[in-house]
């Protein structure tokens, strides 16, 4: 299997210094960006917008993919693609069925990005299956969405290892991301399980480490 990616997210990042901590964390060996929209409906908390988005685009050549928990995704999709956004990542849940699934990707992709889909821990795998041929990503949220800080559900990289082994089954080299309370101690787990990506808020952004140390020892974490 190929090096696992680390995706930085923003939420715990100290927004005063925010093009600072993203060339810190850049600089640390982070791969790409992992930045959360919410909206206040799909879940209770607003983060950002576009102007953040931006932000880290000015500050960053690497990759930005914006993780969309909104009620209505595909209202979003061209400014987050005009802020600098290269993959847009919508729920299954926002959608709720997959004919409005395929259209959200086909608009993704008509603004140029790359499209992906996210689902909660209490959607199953299967529920996308019709849908993995379609995708440049899966994240599979290992926490409520909605808040960072939480703690990692194990029991949800079943969900992962259903998606490699369907992926693999169909002969599609579908990139697997997960999302909530990726640490150190538990990185390595998420990789084994078939994941490709690590979305890592807190464990980058906390008041123990620079962003810098803190990549570089969850880099460690996985042999390198």
């Amino acid at each position: 299997m190929p090096r696992a990616l680390i995706a930085p997210s923003i939420l715990t990042a100290d927004f005063g210094r925010l093009a600072e901590q993203a060339r810190a964390a850049e600089a640390g060996g982070a791969d790409l960006w992992h930045l959360d929209v919410m909206d206040g409906h799909f879940v209770p908390p607003i983060s950002f917008g576009r102007e953040v988005i931006a932000a880290v685009r000015a500050a960053s050549t690497l990759f930005i993919e914006a993780h969309l928990m909104v009620a209505k995704p595909a209202e979003q999709f061209a400014d987050m693609a005009a802020a600098g956004a290269q993959r847009l990542v919508f729920h299954y849940e926002a959608v709720r069925d997959l004919d409005a699934a395929r259209e959200h990707i086909a608009a993704a992709r008509a603004l140029g990005c790359e499209a992906g889909i996210a689902i909660n821990p209490e959607t199953p795998a299967e529920a996308l299956f019709p849908l993995l041929a379609t995708l440049d990503e899966v994240v599979v949220m290992l926490i409520r969405p909605g808040w960072g800080g939480q703690q990692m559900q194990p029991a949800l990289l079943d969900k992962v290892r259903t998606l490699r082994a369907r992926a693999e089954a169909s002969g599609l080299a579908l990139t697997i991301e997960v999302d909530g309370g990726v640490k150190s101690h538990n990185a390595s787990m998420c990789v084994d399980a078939g994941a490709t990506i690590l979305v890592a808020g807190s464990a980058v952004f906390n008041d123990e480490q620079t962003p810098e140390q803190a990549l570089v020892a969850l880099r460690a974490s996985l042999g390198g």
